[in-house]
C-alpha cells in the first residue's frame, strides 16, 4: 500500500493536474474517489477540513490532508521531484 492518498472526483481537471504529476514522477498511490456532492464528502471535509478535491494525504511525510491542485503539484516536485 502507498503512503500517498489522493482524493478525487471522476472528470475534475484539478485532479487530472495532480494525476498527471504523480504519473510523471512515477509515484504509487492509493485513489479514492469522492462523492459528487460536497455534501456526502465528509471523509475529505475530517481530513483537510473543506470538500473540495483533489486531497493530497502523504503519511509518510506527515501531510494529513493537502488541498488545492497547485498547491499539491508544487509539494509532489519539491517532496519527489529531481531536486529532492
Amino acid at each position: 500500500m502507498s503512503d500517498l492518498v489522493l482524493y478525487e472526483l471522476q472528470g475534475c481537471p484539478y485532479c487530472a493536474k495532480v494525476k498527471d504529476k504523480l504519473a510523471d514522477l512515477d509515484l504509487e498511490y492509493e485513489s479514492v474517489m469522492v462523492p459528487s456532492a460536497h455534501a456526502e464528502r465528509t471523509e475529505v471535509e475530517e481530513i483537510s477540513g473543506q470538500t473540495g478535491v483533489p486531497v493530497l494525504v502523504d503519511e509518510a511525510n506527515g501531510v494529513e490532508g493537502m488541498p488545492e491542485s497547485d498547491d499539491i503539484v508544487a509539494y509532489l516536485e519539491k517532496t519527489y521531484g529531481s531536486a529532492s
